[in-house]
C-alpha cells in the first residue's frame, strides 16, 4: 500500500514538472546539450595535455599519429597548442549557449508554474481559503516555487551533467589503465550511497522547516494587517513573544539541518581526499614501474580532481532533491485542491425575480448555524434580517452568492436553483457589502470603481454622494486620488464601509446585500444613507442584515434569527405589535439612544 502511494506521489510530481517544462523545452534542451558538450570538451582537453606531455615533451613515439612520426618536438607542441586552443574556444562557446539558454528556460518554467498556481487559487472555493492561512499560501507560491525553480534550473542540469561526466571520465580512464580506474570507480557508489542515506534522513527536516516558515509568514502577515488592533489594546509584547517562539523554532530547525549538513560535507571531504591520495600513490607506483606514462599519470590525477567536486555535488544535489520534493508536494497541495464546479449547462435566471430559501440548513465543520430556514424575498423589495452574533445572519449572504453551498435545502432566484447558474454571473449580480469590507491599497476612486470598467469620474462621485461619502472625500488632501493604504488603513471604519457601499451602488447589481454594513457609522449617518439607498438601488432586491433595529424599519419584511432558526417574521409594524424579540430589541436600543442623547 505504502509502495503504491510512493509511486503515485512520484507520478504526480513528474507530471507537474513535465507539464510546466513544455514552454521551456527548447531552451532547456539547448542548455543541457551545451552542458554535455562542454563535458566532452573538458575530457578531450585533458587528453591533449596527456598527449603533449608524452609525445611533445618526453618524445614518446608509441601511439603517435603517422603524420607526426618524423615531426620535430616543436612542431608537435604547436599542433597540441592549436588543438588545446580550439577545444578551449569550443568549450567557451558551449558555456555561452548553456548560460544564455538555461536562465530563459528557468523563467519560462517558473512563469508557467506561477500562472497555474494563481489561476487555480482564484477558482478554489471560499471554504478552502478560510481553512488555509494566507501567509502559508503566500509562502508556498513564493519560497516553494523558488526551490522548485532552483531544482529545475540548477540541480536537474547538474544531475544530468554529473552523471554524463562520470560515464565519460570513467570510460576515458578505463582506456588508459584499469587498475587506477577501478580504484577511482570504487569510491563513486560509496559517496552516492552515503548521499542517498543522508537524503532520506534530511527530507523530514526540510518539511518541518517549510511548515515552520509558513507559520512564521502567517504570523507576520496577520500582525501587520491587524497593527491597529495590536496597538489599540497594547498587545505588542504578547505578539512579539508569540513571534519569538515561532522564530526560535524555525531557527532551531535550520540549525539542526546545518549540523547535519556539516557532518555530511566533512565526511565527504575525508572520502574525496582519500580518493585523490590513493590515485596519487597508485599512479606514482605504476609510473615508476613503467606501467603508465607520466602523461597518463597526470591525466588520471586531473580526471580524479575534476571528478571530486561533481561527485560530491551529486551528493549535494541528491540531498537538495529532498527539499525540492517537499516543495513540490506543497505546491501539489494547492494544485490538487478541488476547484469550484460550474454546471455543465448553466441556466439563465431572472435575477430581478424572487429569492427563495427553502428548508436551508448549513454547518461550518461540525457547528450548525442554519436550521431549516425558509423565506421568500419578492423581487424589488427589501428584506431585513435581525439576530444576535452567531445566529446565522451573515451565512445567508455567503450562501446567496454561493461562497458556500447549503448542506440541505435549496436556494432559488427567479425560480432557478443557484447551483444551476454560472457562478461568475451570479456573483456579479449579487453585490455584497460586509461589516469589515476589504479595500485595496489604491486611491479612493479606484476602490469605488473596481467593480466596473470605463467608469467616469462623475459616476464615481455620484455613488459616493449616495453613500454619504462625498463630503468626507472632499476633505482629504488629495480628494478622490487619496491612497487609502493596505486594507484601507488610513480610513475610519465608517469611511471604509461607505466606500464599499459606494462601489456596490456603482455596480448596479440586481441584488444587494448589506451585511451590518452601517455598523460603524453613527445613527444620523445611518438614517441618511438608508434614505438614499432605496432611491439609489432602483428596482434592486435588497437584503439588510443589521443589529440596529432602526436600520431595518424601512424594510418590506423582517425575519429574526436565533440559534440558526427563524423565530419571528413580518413587517416592522407587525413585529412591533407582536411584542417579541424584535420589539424588545427596539425598546432597548431606543432607551440606549435616549441615554446617549442626554
Amino acid at each position: 500500500m505504502e509502495e503504491n502511494q510512493k509511486k503515485e506521489s512520484f507520478r504526480k510530481k513528474a507530471e507537474l514538472l513535465l507539464h510546466h517544462l513544455k514552454p521551456a523545452a527548447s531552451a532547456f534542451a539547448l542548455g543541457i546539450g551545451a552542458s554535455l558538450a562542454a563535458t566532452l570538451l573538458r575530457t578531450l582537453f585533458t587528453q591533449i595535455i596527456r598527449f603533449t606531455v608524452d609525445h611533445a615533451l618526453l618524445g614518446e613515439t608509441e601511439g603517435l599519429p603517422a603524420f607526426l612520426l618524423n615531426a620535430p618536438a616543436g612542431q608537435i607542441l604547436v599542433w597540441c597548442a592549436a588543438a588545446a586552443a580550439a577545444v578551449a574556444l569550443l568549450e567557451f562557446g558551449a558555456g555561452f549557449v548553456q548560460d544564455s539558454n538555461l536562465p530563459k528556460g528557468s523563467e519560462r518554467f517558473v512563469k508557467s508554474l506561477r500562472d497555474a498556481l494563481y489561476g487555480h487559487i482564484q477558482r478554489l472555493p471560499y471554504r478552502w481559503h478560510v481553512q488555509n492561512p494566507t501567509g502559508d499560501i503566500i509562502q508556498r507560491c513564493t519560497s516553494d516555487v523558488e526551490v522548485v525553480r532552483n531544482f529545475i534550473a540548477e540541480q536537474m542540469v547538474e544531475l544530468l551533467s554529473t552523471t554524463f561526466l562520470i560515464v565519460v571520465y570513467m570510460a576515458a580512464m578505463f582506456t588508459m589503465n584499469v587498475k587506477i580506474s577501478l580504484f577511482v570507480f570504487a569510491f563513486i557508489p560509496v559517496i552516492v550511497g552515503y548521499s542517498l542515506v543522508f537524503y532520506k534522513r534530511i527530507s523530514k527536516g526540510y518539511q518541518k522547516a517549510d511548515e515552520a516558515e509558513g507559520e512564521l509568514s502567517s504570523d507576520v502577515q496577520e500582525n501587520i494587517t491587524g497593527v491597529r488592533v495590536v496597538r489599540a489594546f497594547g498587545r505588542e509584547r504578547d505578539e512579539l513573544e508569540k513571534f519569538r517562539k515561532k522564530n526560535n523554532n524555525y531557527a532551531n530547525i535550520w540549525m539542526k539541518l546545518g549540523d547535519m549538513m556539516t557532518v555530511f560535507w566533512s565526511l565527504g571531504d575525508v572520502m574525496s581526499m582519500a580518493q585523490v591520495f590513493g590515485v596519487v600513490a597508485i599512479g606514482v607506483h605504476l609510473c615508476v614501474k613503467g606501467e603508465i606514462t607520466l602523461g597518463t599519470y597526470l591525466a588520471f590525477v586531473s580526471y580524479t580532481r575534476q571528478l571530486t567536486w561533481p561527485v560530491r555535488a551529486l551528493g549535494r544535489t541528491l540531498s537538495e532533491m529532498s527539499k525540492a520534493g517537499v516543495s513540490i508536494d506543497r505546491l501539489l497541495y494547492i494544485l490538487s485542491a478541488e476547484q469550484e464546479q460550474s454546471p455543465a449547462k448553466p441556466l439563465a435566471a431572472n435575477l430581478s425575480g424572487d429569492i427563495c430559501f427553502e428548508h436551508v440548513s448549513f454547518a461550518y465543520e461540525q457547528k450548525k448555524v442554519l436550521r431549516d430556514v425558509s423565506f421568500t424575498v419578492k423581487g424589488g423589495t427589501t428584506l431585513g434580517v435581525l439576530g444576535e452574533t452567531g445566529s446565522g445572519k451573515s451565512t445567508i449572504a455567503l450562501l446567496l452568492s454561493r461562497l458556500y453551498d447549503p448542506g440541505e435545502g435549496t436556494i432559488t432566484i427567479g425560480g432557478v436553483n443557484v447551483r444551476d447558474m454560472e457562478q461568475s454571473e451570479l456573483r456579479r449580480s449579487v453585490g455584497v457589502v460586509l461589516q469589515e469590507p476589504f479595500l485595496f491599497s489604491r486611491t479612493v476612486a479606484q476602490n469605488i470603481a473596481i467593480t466596473r470598467e470605463n467608469v467616469s469620474q462623475a459616476e464615481i462621485e455620484q455613488a459616493a454622494k449616495e453613500a454619504c461619502l462625498h463630503e468626507s472625500i472632499e476633505g482629504f488632501q488629495s480628494g478622490y486620488e487619496t491612497v487609502v493604504g493596505e486594507r484601507g488603513v488610513t480610513l475610519s471604519g465608517g469611511q471604509k464601509q461607505r466606500t464599499a457601499i459606494a462601489r456596490t451602488l456603482l455596480e448596479h447589481a440586481p441584488i444587494m446585500v448589506f451585511d451590518d454594513a452601517l455598523s460603524a457609522v453613527d445613527a444620523k449617518t445611518d438614517e441618511a444613507i438608508r434614505g438614499r439607498l432605496r432611491e439609489a438601488a432602483g428596482g434592486s432586491t435588497m437584503i439588510l442584515i443589521a443589529h440596529r433595529v432602526a436600520t431595518l424599519m424601512q424594510a418590506d419584511q423582517i425575519i429574526v434569527l436565533k440559534d440558526g432558526q427563524i423565530i419571528e417574521r413580518g413587517t416592522p409594524q407587525e413585529l412591533l405589535e407582536q411584542n417579541g424579540v424584535f420589539a424588545h430589541t427596539a425598546r432597548m436600543q431606543s432607551a440606549e439612544g435616549e441615554e446617549e442623547a442626554e
